[in-house]
């Protein structure tokens, strides 16, 4: 293998090691995320059952208060009903039948109140239904993300622990100038550093590179950068894998 393939190799392989790295670190930083976001969606529906819950209380007191009501105009039809046969003359009898007639009208009005009230109070019932059947799969998951979270922040920092040591043992086989070039990009630009070429494409921003830039890299003399994204490329004909392997001891080489 060529000094060129040998550090082209030797810079995948670092790349492998940055891109679980990159993982874990995600890992790290959307863990938390998620479990906020999760509780600002608990907290949401908390404070949509709790609206709920007022508003079934408001109606209840109204259907109450409807329901005395309604009683209370029955029972003075019911005794208006009664005086009205002991009625003797017209005048008197004709007033009766007109207050009668005025208390059964709001009866009437109050009887289509309490439909209506009714149903406004299966509708929320309903939707408190709904809301509790998501509060409680909420709740449930956010209580199993809570406990776990702790120990899933501790597993991924005791995974990049040993991920830097695999990673200081990549850097080891890199000449110094080549790896300095590859942790400057890596400070600078998008994940991942280095990518290979199929068929004249960048497969890090998957735009054709210039026809001589391809030419100079299917030559395989030095290390090429995408003038596009900027990110160290490679010819993936040059190896007979998509990614090439590196000798698990390698020595150090030197430009």
């Amino acid at each position: 293998m060529s000094v060129y393939l040998d550090q082209i190799a030797q810079l995948v392989e670092l790349q492998k090691v940055d891109n679980v790295i990159f993982s874990v670190k995600t890992e790290l930083r959307e863990a938390p995320l998620e479990l906020e976001n999760l509780s600002q969606r608990f907290q949401a529906l908390e404070g949509q059952r709790s609206k709920v819950v007022e508003k079934l209380e408001h109606l209840q007191e109204q259907q109450k208060r409807l329901a005395m009501d309604i009683d209370d105009d029955s029972a003075r039809i019911k005794k208006s009903k009664s005086k009205l046969m002991q009625v003797e003359n017209g005048r008197e009898y004709h007033a009766m039948m007109r207050e009668m007639d005025s208390m059964e009208k709001i009866n009437h009005t109050r009887e289509e109140e309490r439909l209506a009230l009714n149903e406004e109070l299966q509708l929320q019932k309903d939707k408190l239904a709904e809301l509790d059947l998501s509060h409680t799969g909420v709740k449930a998951e956010l209580e199993v993300k809570q406990e776990g979270l702790q120990d899933k922040l501790e597993k991924a920092n005791a995974k990049l622990v040993d991920l830097e040591g695999q990673r200081k043992t990549a850097i080891a086989t890199i000449p110094q100038p080549v790896f300095m070039r590859y942790e400057f990009i890596r400070r600078h630009l998008e994940h991942p550093v280095i990518v290979s070429v199929k068929e004249g494409v960048c497969s890090g921003c998957n735009i054709s590179i210039p026809p001589q830039s391809f030419i100079e890299l299917q030559r395989g003399q030095q290390i090429l950068s995408c003038p596009n994204c900027q990110r160290l490329v490679y010819w993936c004909e040059h190896f007979s894998a998509p990614e090439p392997e590196v000798k698990k001891i390698p020595q150090p080489l030197h430009d």
